[in-house]
């Protein structure tokens, strides 16, 4: 049995990252042999299989023929025959397209190697141009390979539009979709997945709720960077630093302006009550993608209680109260730090303010934890129905007016 180290594991080794799952390829078996020698089949459209002692996943080399439209679009043959070369050339960028063998030599017949070292995202061939989805993963490779000097290779942007100008992105499932957006939050630098799909036409067919903020004035003198898609791009970048991996807080970060985009051109570069037309498009967003419930709940108290975040000096205690209340943040203690960090994110995703202070987070969270060190048995004996309720509310106004100073 010939085996190959393959994509991503090669890929990061190579650029001194920390080693993540490993794949393998198999060159010259069947689905009878790999049986046969206690392989256990997994694959659904493809020979995939798990390793019997370490459960690593083992796939014959094949080829794909495009069939349809869609990701989905493909017939894959399989058989013995296939090469090592003939399955890395179906692969999407070339940095993914190299194989290590059983002594740790390089398989690398497209230049994956060069590449890495020239710090270019390149596609293999043109079969590229045959799955939609790898416009957007892309976007996604580039949010988190640009802080090591990525770019995307002139002739492979230009491919991108094409494919964008054919319609084939119309073909993407909104599961697919928001699969590669939640990877890209996540990533070290969303605001390059952003860039890169706005560039390609890609953002306005995915997206166009995002797209629509690209060229949208905002007054420079609050918004240096002055084009609200731009403050987008550094407000989710700033969410990737603040909280590392939270898809929650980089969905929020994402999608908090979006009533800009619906802004009177007579008004602009005003905003007035852009959070909440914000709402709308929001839950339009989220019901294409089908966004789990616990994002969309935490991007709709973002989208709406922003502005009287970053105002939270002016605000009274039972504002403040009322505020919480409205984010569920009795309920559901975690979001209120969620709250506080994803409108810092919005505060310091401005030009020129990436190191300012954001105190208001911080009274925040001392106020929502004052409200909720008030215990019901303590300032509610003996009552019953609404009149708990109205006590406890009391009670929270003036824990959180003591904790802060507010009347």
């Amino acid at each position: 049995m010939k085996t190959y180290l393959v994509g991503g594991a090669v890929r990061d080794r190579l650029l001194g990252l920390p080693p993540g799952d490993r794949d393998w390829v198999v060159v010259g078996e069947s689905q009878a042999s790999m049986e046969a020698a206690g392989f256990r089949a997994v694959g659904l459209d493809f020979p995939v299989f798990l390793h019997p002692q370490t459960g690593e996943e083992y796939a014959l080399a094949r080829t794909e023929r495009k069939s349809g439209r869609g990701y989905r679009g493909f017939v894959v043959d399989a058989d013995p025959s296939v090469t090592l070369e003939q399955d890395l050339q179906r692969r999407d960028f070339t940095i993914n397209a190299i194989a290590q063998d059983e002594y740790g030599q390089l398989v690398d017949p497209y230049g994956g190697a060069r590449d890495i070292e020239a710090r270019v995202l390149r596609h293999v061939g043109p079969a590229f141009a045959e799955d939609p989805l790898r416009v957007l993963r892309a976007g996604r490779f580039m949010a988190r390979f640009a802080p090591l000097g990525f770019t995307v290779a002139p002739e492979t942007m230009a491919l991108m539009r094409t494919m964008v100008e054919s319609g084939e992105l119309s073909a993407l499932v909104p599961e697919r979709v928001w699969k590669e957006l939640r990877r890209a939050i996540t990533s070290p630098a969303p605001s390059a997945f952003l860039r890169t799909l706005h560039d390609a036409g890609a953002l306005a067919a995915v997206l166009p709720e995002v797209d629509a903020l690209y060229g949208v004035p905002q007054r420079a003198e609050f918004h240096p960077e002055v084009d609200t898609g731009v403050h987008i791009e550094l407000v989710c970048d700033m969410a990737a630093r603040l909280a590392p991996g939270d898809e929650l807080i980089g969905f929020a970060a994402l999608t908090h302006d979006l009533g800009k985009a619906l802004t009177p051109s007579d008004e602009l570069p005003r905003h007035v009550g852009h959070e909440h037309a914000g709402v709308k498009p929001l839950k339009g967003l989220c019901e294409r993608l089908k966004v789990p419930t616990e994002h969309r709940q935490l991007a709709e108290a973002v989208c709406r209680e922003h502005l009287n975040v970053h105002r939270f000096d002016e605000l009274k205690a039972k504002t403040v109260c009322e505020l919480i209340t409205r984010c569920d943040g009795f309920r559901k203690p975690a979001r209120i730090a969620q709250l506080a960090i994803a409108c810092e994110a919005d505060k310091r995703g401005r030009t020129g303010h990436e190191d300012d202070d954001y105190p208001q987070g911080r009274a925040l969270r001392e106020a929502h934890a004052a409200a909720m060190a008030v215990r019901s048995d303590q300032v509610a004996a003996g009552l019953s129905g609404p009149a708990v309720g109205e006590a406890m509310q009391k009670a929270r106004i003036r824990a959180i007016a003591e904790a802060t100073g507010k009347r």
